[in-house]
């Protein structure tokens, strides 16, 4: 089957993998279809790697999909050939100390598809268990389908912080997760939504996803402290990853307020302001993936609550490494990219 690789930083080819086995006892073969670029991709294909794992070539990239069962296994009892579904891209084992907390992201045997782990499901197809394939609604069609993963993220950030109606909350990072975390936070009840980016674009989409003020990253500050008299908003959703923006993030944070790491940085060491976090006495989080949360963000999704207004651009399997280019250079006016691998 065809596949796209990377096979150096910053160099995407195209592959032949060998074709997929038949589904073991409780796994469903999957035909892929579409396949979102998520900013955890590009930092393998920009930096070669994400904090101390390295990429190793070829790496096939992606864990944002959406496909068709074209197969089942023996034990197969919740999904059947012709389903649509996403795929959970977290192979967890389901017995380990974490998993049975119901912290499936921390699950001590997991495989990650498109790390160094596993292939990613930039490919025609996928063998995966059946409890990682969720299904689809049917009144999504496939780009919308691979919103499902990052909105999982989401569901995922919803379960380690709390909004409160009225609260106000300021979004760092206007890529597809900064402005979904915008759109969440509408929704669960803010009443004020302040989203940073340097990129005027982004910035007009994170407005059209919910943001009630998108400002460059160097006013932020000054608004934000302009509009609540210097008291700073009650929850920092970080979802740049910037040493600038996680100061930032912590300078515009409340006394006894939180803030939520969600991007993730380039550099292994980060000079962190500690010290005004702790004389604000912030609560500081960190996130890691969506906690097989799919199942919930396909309905949310489903129920017209998320804009799609953040995907951009559609673009066709063999295009995916312009794709790539496209959001290395932020050019195009580009917000999210779905590659359509197969129709």
């Amino acid at each position: 089957m065809r596949s796209i690789a990377l096979v150096a930083p910053r160099v995407l080819e195209e592959k032949i993998m060998p074709d997929p086995p038949d589904p073991a006892p409780g796994e469903v073969l999957v035909k892929i279809r579409s396949v979102g670029i998520c900013g955890s991709d590009m930092h393998w294909f920009l930096e070669g790697g994400i904090g101390q794992s390295k990429a190793i070539y070829p790496q096939v990239l992606g864990h944002e999909p959406a496909g068709e069962i074209v197969a089942i296994g023996k034990d197969v009892h919740h999904r059947k050939v012709g389903d649509r579904v996403s795929i959970e891209p977290s192979l967890t084992c389901g017995h380990c100390e974490y998993c049975l907390r119901g912290q499936h992201n921390n699950c001590v045997n997991c495989v990650f598809l498109g790390s160094p782990q596993a292939p990613g499901l930039f490919r025609e197809y996928a063998v995966v268990p059946e409890h990682n394939a969720d299904p689809v609604p049917e009144n999504l069609d496939w780009t919308q389908a691979t919103l499902i993963e990052p909105v999982a993220v989401i569901v995922h950030v919803m379960e380690l912080v709390s909004i409160s109606l009225g609260d106000t909350v300021a979004v760092m990072g206007a890529g597809p997760i900064g402005m979904l975390c915008a759109s969440m936070a509408k929704q669960a009840g803010a009443s004020r939504v302040y989203v940073c980016d340097k990129l005027p674009h982004r910035l007009q989409l994170a407005r059209a996803m919910g943001a009630d003020v998108a400002v460059n990253v160097n006013q932020v500050a000054e608004v934000i402290a302009d509009e609540t008299r210097g008291r700073g908003v009650d929850l920092v959703l970080d979802a740049a990853g910037a040493l600038e923006t996680i100061n930032l993030g912590i300078a515009l944070t409340r006394p006894g307020g939180s803030f939520l790491l969600i991007g993730i940085p380039v550099e292994s060491d980060l000079p962190i302001d500690i010290h005004t976090a702790m004389n604000k006495e912030i609560r500081i989080l960190t996130l890691k993936r969506s906690n097989h949360k799919g199942a919930a963000a396909a309905q949310l999704i489903a129920s017209g609550r998320i804009s799609p207004a953040l995907v951009t651009h559609t673009l066709p399997f063999l295009d995916t490494p312009k794709g790539f280019d496209l959001l290395a250079n932020y050019a195009d006016n580009v917000g999210k990219v779905v590659i359509e691998v197969g129709r």
